[in-house]
């Protein structure tokens, strides 16, 4: 019997092994990620920002400039206006995972996926779960380890054009493409970001 027991017992063992060394490099990349966005001190995590928002395939088009107050994942105040609770604006996610909070909660669940060639050039994958749904996709340029794009729900969101405030590095362009036909639909630019340290007067969590 015992014969029989002990490569059970060490096939067990040894398909465990991969298991645990995975989740060890994820976490590495995720270290690896938080720092080369200037470490996790200095993560947004309550800002004001000011973006120039185009909705439309025409990159060219002017587009509205807004200014929002976000503390993702819970709230995003445009003007006196707050979109997650009062209105179920789900992009919040997406701010979420662009500030890299979504990858540092602990109560989200981030496994490895297959690598793909964004922008020409290697990108590791990593989709978070459990705090999100459905579970979203991640993608990070394998060079710099910096945010290349997000593939969530029916749209895929390129990032580009990193600058920086306050020790936070952030991609500062962003274009959404549908998933079905492959053509944008929005541009975004992030034209100025403020750290705030508590909520501007007339604002309620």
């Amino acid at each position: 019997m015992k014969q029989f027991h002990l490569p059970i017992v060490l096939f067990a063992v040894l398909f465990a092994l991969p298991l645990s060394a995975a989740d060890g490099d994820t976490k590495a990349r995720i270290a690896t990620i938080v720092k080369a966005a200037g470490g996790e001190d200095k993560l947004l995590k309550l800002f004001r920002v000011k973006e120039r928002l185009n909705v439309s395939p025409d990159p060219a088009a002017k587009g509205k400039e807004r200014v929002s107050v976000i503390e993702p994942p819970n709230y995003w105040w445009l003007g006196k206006k707050e979109r997650v609770m009062d209105e179920k604006e789900p992009a919040i996610f997406l701010v979420w995972a662009w500030t890299l909070g979504a990858l540092t909660d602990p109560k989200s669940k981030v496994e490895a996926i297959p690598e793909i060639v964004e922008a020409e050039k290697p990108a590791f994958g990593l989709r978070v779960s459990g705090t999100i749904t459905p579970p979203m996709d991640l993608y990070f340029d394998k060079a710099e380890s910096r945010l290349a794009r997000i593939d969530w729900r029916s749209d895929i969101h390129r990032f580009s054009n990193w600058k920086e405030h306050d020790g936070a590095k952030y991609p500062a362009k962003v274009v959404g493409y549908k998933k079905s036909s492959g053509k944008a639909w929005y541009y975004t630019e992030v034209l100025e970001v403020e750290r705030l340290k508590e909520l501007p007067e007339g604002l309620k969590r």
